[in-house]
């Protein structure tokens, strides 16, 4: 039997000398738990993705000298380690072997991730080669996230016939990835005839979201243990060849997992950027309401600071929703009435408006006084505005440039609407008491910035929408295409219209939390300039 240990941790890009303390850390409790390897994840040293960092060759010389520096922790134990390594002018994604107190092997990432969000090979080059190591009478491999997926490098795998393979990951987040990468792993384990070991990442990073879930699977592709998700983890697995393991089972509902990663992505945001204290906009609707309730997860009751900011047209629905989401949370609140600010503005610019029948422009001062607001408490006091816009308005640009789209972290950016109502009454499931009213939930969404104002009075219905903006944005059909899944014609072209005409405003809106295959930033590039006509 050897037993291995899979360091699941929880790194900052550029943060070396925090990493390197944490991989000792967990070099060290793996040594108490009787651990004969230890695995931490890809670029567990450096963070992921470092992008840019790996232009600057200091950074890499510091990175290596981190390496050197963890090798006198490896005594009685085998450690392997994902860092950056460099020959001559290539730079290698690359997982270190280190065994007495000495690196004794380096492996190359050999197929470098080039898609939605990667972009390896503007930074690596790609390895060449198989490692293969022995260990208490065990033969393994190394591989690192990219390569497991690929056939031509399972196939090398198998020529191998390792008894093991490893291999470390840093492989983002969104709804399903799970069951896709379980897919992956399980073919690569039954046609290698090996038991596979995956450390994963774990923490947010930007928009990325790493969820961990790091597993073993049987030779015969069988999931047989795994590690938490959303958390940081050690997982110990005892292998022995001969031992035959039970099956095990990753159960969740969508509206759970997009609650973990919301609140592991805005944690990490806020921590690892050096904020302290968030201040949302609470208008009494759904958005605001879960990303208010979302902050207090992730941050304490304490480190939450909401802002009401009714208007003439605040229903007092919304107002007495919005004052009883903060006291259900537990949260400092104020109530600053726009209604004077708003007249200054259409006083002041009557005579370039005019006093006719009001207008968006008119509608639209009232988003940007909010906005205004909500920055000028940001500058005071050091709050990261939290941005409530979810995908489905976003997607359309039914919002307001420097108004409802201000904001240094966009929470519910890759959400849809629909989704967001799943991710409330998950809330509510998960508390003791109803923190989100059954009145926010069942109203109506409008932005109410006119008297009677609904979101149907601009947008189909979310039913509607979402489904066709699914597979518009993110499964990439045409026209004709999603016309002919039952789809009203003259309905999807419209659509279609506004997601591509709102190019320019999705360029401006804050940096959000990806929770699909394909959100809006790295993963879908559309040019703003852009006459392709469906």
């Amino acid at each position: 039997m050897i037993k291995i240990a899979l360091a699941q941790i929880n790194p900052t890009v550029g943060d070396l000398k925090q990493n390197r303390a944490k991989i000792i850390a967990f070099i060290r409790k793996a040594k108490k738990k009787g651990a004969d390897l230890v695995v931490f994840p890809e670029l567990a040293l450096a963070g992921y993705p470092p992008e840019d960092l790996l232009l600057k060759n200091h950074f890499i010389a510091k990175n290596i000298g981190i390496l050197n520096s963890i090798k006198k922790e490896c005594k009685d134990i085998t450690v392997l380690v994902g860092f950056i390594d460099k020959k001559g002018d290539a730079i290698y994604n690359s997982c270190a072997l280190i065994r007495n107190s000495k690196v004794e092997g380096i492996y190359r990432k050999n197929i470098l991730s080039n898609y939605g969000v990667f972009d390896e090979k503007r930074y690596f080059s790609p390895g060449n080669k198989l490692a293969v190591y022995t260990i208490k009478g065990y033969s393994f491999a190394v591989s690192i996230c990219e390569d497991i997926w690929e056939e031509k490098f399972i196939n090398f795998l198998r020529e191998k016939s390792p008894d093991f393979v490893i291999n470390i990951s840093a492989s983002p987040f969104y709804l399903g990835k799970v069951s896709i990468r379980e897919k992956a792993l399980s073919h690569a384990a039954k046609r290698t005839g090996s038991f596979v070991l995956y450390c994963n990442l774990v923490g947010g990073q930007d928009e990325l979201i790493f969820d961990g879930t790091s597993k073993v699977v049987s030779p015969s592709g069988k999931l047989i243990a795994f590690a938490k998700r959303f958390s940081e983890d050690l997982l110990i697995f005892n292998l022995n060849k001969g031992k035959k393991y039970p099956f095990k089972k990753v159960v969740a509902s969508q509206a759970q997992e997009a609650f973990l990663a919301l609140r592991l992505g805005l944690g990490d945001y806020v921590k690892k950027n050096g904020f302290k204290k968030v201040v949302v906009g609470v208008s009494g609707g759904i958005d605001s309401a879960v990303v208010v309730a979302l902050a207090k997860e992730a941050l304490g009751k304490e480190n939450v600071y909401g802002l009401i900011m009714p208007s003439l047209y605040t229903s007092k629905g919304t107002l007495r929703d919005a004052k009883q989401i903060c006291k259900n949370l537990g949260i400092k609140h104020s109530v600053v009435r726009i209604d004077n600010t708003l007249q200054t503005y259409l006083k002041d610019l009557k005579p370039y408006l005019g006093s006719g029948k009001r207008h968006k422009a008119e509608e639209n001062l009232q988003a940007r006084i909010r906005g205004n607001i909500l920055m000028a408490f940001s500058n005071k006091f050091k709050y990261l505005v939290l941005n409530t816009g979810n995908k489905s308005e976003v997607s359309c640009g039914y919002c307001t440039l420097y108004g409802d789209m201000v904001g240094g972290f966009g929470i519910l950016s890759d959400v849809y609407k629909m989704l967001v109502y799943r991710i409330a009454r998950y809330i509510n499931k998960i508390n003791s008491k109803k923190v989100i009213p059954s009145s926010t939930i069942k109203r109506a969404p409008s932005a109410e910035l006119k008297f009677g104002q609904k979101d149907t009075d601009i947008l189909p219905s979310y039913e509607l929408l979402d489904p066709i903006l699914k597979l518009y944005v993110e499964e990439h059909h045409s026209l004709d295409e999603i016309a002919k899944k039952g789809f009203k014609r003259s309905l999807v072209k419209r659509i279609i219209e506004m997601v591509d005409f709102n190019e320019y405003k999705r360029r401006q809106a804050p940096v959000g939390i990806k929770i699909t295959p394909c959100a809006f930033g790295k993963d879908r590039r559309m040019p703003i300039t852009n006459k392709f006509s469906q």
